[in-house]
C-alpha cells in the first residue's frame, strides 16, 4: 500500500512519521512545494527506521505528483494559516485555491484514493475537495472530531486524575469554537462524568476544548502538530487495515442529523472503503441547539465558497 502526504509541514511530517513507524503502508510519499523540505524530512524518517525497527519506505519529492501515483490513501494538509489582517473569507479564498489544485493533481494520479483532509478551515476545505474530486462522499473525510475529542478526553483525565484510557467521549460539529462536546455521552469506564465533576468544571472543560487550538497558538505562536498528526495517522490506519473503527470525523451529510450538503463532525465507521457508516445518536434539545449553531457556521463558509464558484 502506498500512502501520500501532501504538505510536509509539522502535521504532515508527524503523520508520515507515525504511519512509517506503525508500518501502515509499504511506501509513504511526502510532497511539498518547498524545495528540499519533503526530501529532508523523509530522509530523516528513513534514517530512524533502523532504530525504531520498521521497513516502510519513505520518499520525499518537490511538487512531483507522479511520485504519488496509485496511492490508496492521500492526506492533504496543504494551505496557509491565518495571518495578521486576514479575515475568514481571505483564508477561505487562499486555501480553497490550494486545496482545489492539490485535489486535481491527486485525483489525476490516484483516481481510486481515499482523501483525508486536514487543511483549514477544515469542513469547508473537505467540501472543496469533494466537489473537485467528484467521487463518492464516503471517500472524502475531514480530520477534526478525533482531534477535538482527544483534547476533551485529555482535559477530563487531568481533572479526574485518572488514566485517559478510561475516558470515553465524543464531540460533534464543525472544527471550530462552536464544536459540541457531548457531556451526556462522556463517561469514566461507563460512569457518567456528570456524577464525578461539577457542572461548572464540565463547562470549563468544554470551553477549553472549543478553544483548544487557539490555546496552543497563543503558547507557541503556531498551530499544534503532534496530536493532529497522530489523529490523522489513526484514521489512515483504520482505513488501511479495515479496522471498522468508529471515530468522530468530518463527513458529508445528506440528511443525517437533519443536515444536508455540508461536511460536519459526526461519529463514522472507518474501513477499507472510507466512511462505511454514519452513526446517528439521540440528542436532547440543548445539544440540538448547539449542533444547529455549529452547522450554521459551517454553512456560511460553504455558501461563501459556492458564490465563488466552488
Amino acid at each position: 500500500m502506498k500512502i501520500s502526504v501532501i504538505g510536509a509541514g509539522n502535521v504532515g511530517a508527524t503523520a508520515a512519521n507515525i504511519l512509517a513507524e506503525k508500518e501502515v503502508g509499504n511506501t509513504i510519499v511526502l510532497l511539498d512545494v518547498v524545495k528540499g523540505l519533503a526530501e529532508g524530512k523523509s530522509l530523516d524518517i528513513m534514517q530512524m527506521s533502523p532504530l525504531a525497527l520498521f521497513d516502510t519506505r519513505t520518499i520525499g519529492v518537490t511538487d512531483d505528483y507522479e511520485a504519488t501515483a496509485n496511492s490508496s490513501v492521500v492526506i492533504i494538509t496543504s494551505g496557509q494559516s491565518r495571518k495578521p489582517g486576514m479575515n475568514r473569507e481571505d483564508l477561505l479564498d487562499v486555501n480553497a485555491k490550494i486545496v482545489q489544485h492539490v485535489t486535481e493533481q491527486v485525483m489525476k494520479h490516484s483516481p481510486n484514493a481515499i482523501l483525508i483532509i486536514v487543511s483549514n478551515p477544515l469542513d469547508a476545505m473537505a467540501y472543496v475537495a469533494l466537489k473537485t474530486a467528484r467521487i463518492a462522499p464516503e471517500r472524502v473525510i475531514g480530520m477534526a472530531g478525533l482531534l477535538d475529542t482527544a483534547r476533551y478526553r485529555s482535559f477530563l483525565a487531568e481533572a479526574l486524575e485518572c488514566s485517559v484510557k478510561d475516558i470515553q467521549a465524543i464531540t460533534l460539529g464543525g472544527h471550530g469554537d462552536d464544536m459540541v462536546p457531548l457531556i451526556k455521552y462522556t463517561t469514566l469506564s461507563g460512569v457518567p462524568v456528570s456524577q464525578l465533576l461539577s457542572d461548572e468544571k464540565l463547562r470549563e472543560i468544554v470551553q477549553r476544548t472549543r478553544k483548544g487550538g487557539g490555546e496552543l497558538v497563543n503558547l507557541m505562536g503556531k498551530s499544534a502538530w503532534y496530536a493532529p498528526g497522530f489523529a490523522t495517522a489513526r484514521m489512515v490506519e483504520a482505513i488501511a487495515r479495515n479496522q471498522k473503527r468508529y471515530f468522530p470525523c468530518s463527513a458529508y451529510l445528506e440528511g443525517e442529523y437533519g443536515l444536508n450538503d455540508l461536511f460536519f463532525g459526526v461519529p463514522v465507521k472507518l474501513g477499507k472503503n472510507g466512511i462505511e457508516d454514519i452513526l446517528e445518536i439521540d440528542l436532547d434539545a440543548d445539544d440540538r441547539r448547539m449542533v444547529e449553531i455549529s452547522a450554521n457556521s459551517v454553512r456560511e463558509s460553504i455558501m461563501y465558497l459556492k458564490k465563488r464558484g466552488y
